[in-house]
């Protein structure tokens, strides 16, 4: 029986999860969830029982001093509500944990007993993966559905991957038998640079699922740990000759591969977000008036 005393009646709620591990390259989609918590200070209401989905051999806990009490942290998934501000407030349901070592099935049940009990309307999973992307250009990032509706309305590619998955295809799916709305959100990281942490790639997850949701994301430093990101990557290229080239012949096959995305619907996307990003007293007193675009 799931518990959810103290959480306060939620107001269309939307679920956002991400899992450490194989679905998170860069720690990139990890670490957007964390973000949300973060920033809309979360309060953690739940988590699942470490015993019944990891195995501490693979995920070991780890111990820490408190004022010289010594103390365990187990890994596990935790779930915690914020409260979205503005002109359409809402909640999100964070759910951030670690990809289970087995028991996917029961796992996902359980996260789906949750986003019952709380009336959640959809479930947006994020993920990250590597590529042959330059790091000096757009992160891309991919809004993946398996309900044929859903990607129309919400303009998104309808799932065609087959072979191996992570937890993420299969909570998705999960999902998808139990007739709750669901999305996967995933970004593209360079593979020549998958260390942690990938900011550039967390920002590009981030502004997404503000499309997506029609919300505004507090970004904080992250914008700037973004350039900060790439300009260290940019002097490490520099140093490798044959990595700069490397990087160049992506950057071309990236540029003649989507010289479209250049107008239409990209330009538009960004007009939105800067207009989402504006504050209230610089919008005039007429507020169907847009302004002017950024230069």
């Amino acid at each position: 029986m799931i518990e959810l005393e103290g959480v306060p009646e939620l107001v269309d709620p939307v679920m956002v999860a991400a899992f450490e591990g194989w679905n998170d390259a860069g720690d990139a989609a990890s670490s957007a969830v964390g973000h949300l918590h973060e920033e809309w200070k979360g309060e953690v209401f739940a988590a699942l029982d470490a015993e019944d989905y990891y195995d501490f051999q693979v995920n070991r806990p780890q111990v820490w001093l408190d004022h010289g009490v010594r103390k365990i942290t187990w890994p596990t998934t935790r779930l915690s509500v914020v409260r979205v501000s503005g002109d359409k407030p809402r909640d999100l349901v964070l759910v951030r944990g670690i990809e289970p070592s087995m028991r996917w099935r029961s796992f996902c049940n359980e996260l789906l007993g949750f986003a019952h009990e709380l009336g959640v309307e959809m479930v947006v999973v994020l993920g990250a993966l590597l590529g042959d992307t330059p790091h000096t250009r757009p992160v891309p990032v991919t809004g993946v559905t398996s309900d044929p509706d859903l990607a129309r309305t919400l303009n998104l590619e309808e799932s065609r991957y087959e072979g191996p998955t992570g937890i993420v295809g299969i909570l998705q799916e999960a999902c998808t038998h139990a007739g709750v709305p669901a999305v996967s959100l995933w970004a593209g990281v360079p593979h020549y640079v998958s260390q942690p942490p990938n900011p550039k790639a967390t920002l590009a997850l981030l502004n997404r699922l503000e499309d997506l949701l029609d919300v505004r994301v507090p970004l904080g430093d992250l914008a700037e740990d973004a350039r900060a990101w790439q300009v260290g990557v940019d002097q490490l290229a520099a140093e490798d000759s044959e990595v700069a080239e490397y990087v160049q012949s992506l950057e071309e096959a990236r540029d003649t591969a989507e010289l479209p995305e250049a107008s239409g619907e990209a330009i538009a996307r960004e007009f939105e977000r800067y207009l989402r990003r504006r504050p209230p007293s610089s919008r005039g007193d007429d507020a169907d008036d847009p302004g002017e675009p950024p230069a």
